[in-house]
């Protein structure tokens, strides 16, 4: 009897310890941490792009007091673009805050035949252009949607042809103008450092007064021509690409 007591007291304190130690083992256990990366896309960048613009001008016979206007038709300059970017982002959890000056060569060109002067062709020119921008978006990871918004310049050429022959008879005449510029862009981070964008922006022109004079084909050199008020806005879709200087990742638990 004695015996049988000790045995069972043995075999129970060995199922104790195991269960114990099982126990003990299970309770060290830790699930593994999962650590993700988020994209960053805070610091400077700089970048080409190129694309497609159309300028909208339209021409008013007029004086500079605008004592009498006299619709000669409006067309669009059209043509390609190409130039480059730089700027400085900041993200503050999935808004991106950001600041860019943008530079671009173009060849806008386009023309009409005046409505009152038949005889006439009003021809326009964009050679290049310029904005300077605030931005605002919100990030999806390393998918950025953005808005700006600022100020535009654009640098105009303008000429008077014959219709019927082509020949130049106004001299040709250059005009910086200022205006301000709306734009939406959608830019996603393929590299550590690296991103495209695709980005659609109008510019809002402010009207200019232009004079032109007689360049010797059919009147003396430097005689009046004629005088137009000449409305303009652009669009432009560019596709961009940009290498930024910045926290590439950040670990996300």
């Amino acid at each position: 009897m004695k015996t049988l007591l000790l045995g069972t007291v043995g075999a129970l304190a060995v199922v104790t310890s195991a269960s114990a130690a099982d126990v003990a083992i299970r309770s060290y256990t830790k699930a593994p941490t999962i650590i993700s990366a988020m994209y960053d896309w805070s610091g400077f960048y700089i970048g080409a792009n190129g694309g497609w613009g159309s300028s909208r001008k339209c021409w008013d016979f007029s004086n500079a007091a605008g004592a009498f206007n006299v619709s000669e038709g409006c067309h669009d300059a059209t043509g390609g673009t190409a130039g480059g970017q730089v700027g400085y982002r900041f993200q503050s959890s999935s808004i991106v805050f950001g600041i860019e000056a943008q530079g671009n060569w173009a060849k806008f060109r386009g023309s009409n035949q005046s409505i009152p002067f038949p005889a006439v062709v009003n021809a326009t020119r964009v050679d290049a252009f310029g904005t300077f921008t605030g931005q605002i978006g919100y990030a999806w990871n390393n998918t950025l949607l953005y808005l700006k918004g600022g100020a535009a310049l654009t640098s105009d050429r303008y000429r008077g042809y014959l219709t019927a022959t082509g020949a130049q008879i106004s001299d040709t005449v250059d005009d910086t103008r200022w205006g301000g510029v709306i734009g939406i862009g959608l830019e996603y981070g393929f590299a550590p450092n690296w991103s495209a964008a695709i980005e659609y922006d109008h510019m809002f022109m402010q009207d200019r007064f232009i004079t032109f004079t007689n360049n010797g084909t059919l009147a003396p050199a430097g005689t009046a021509y004629a005088s137009d008020r000449i409305h303009q806005d652009v669009d432009l879709i560019t596709v961009r690409v940009n290498y930024r200087w910045g926290g590439a990742v950040i670990a996300r638990y």
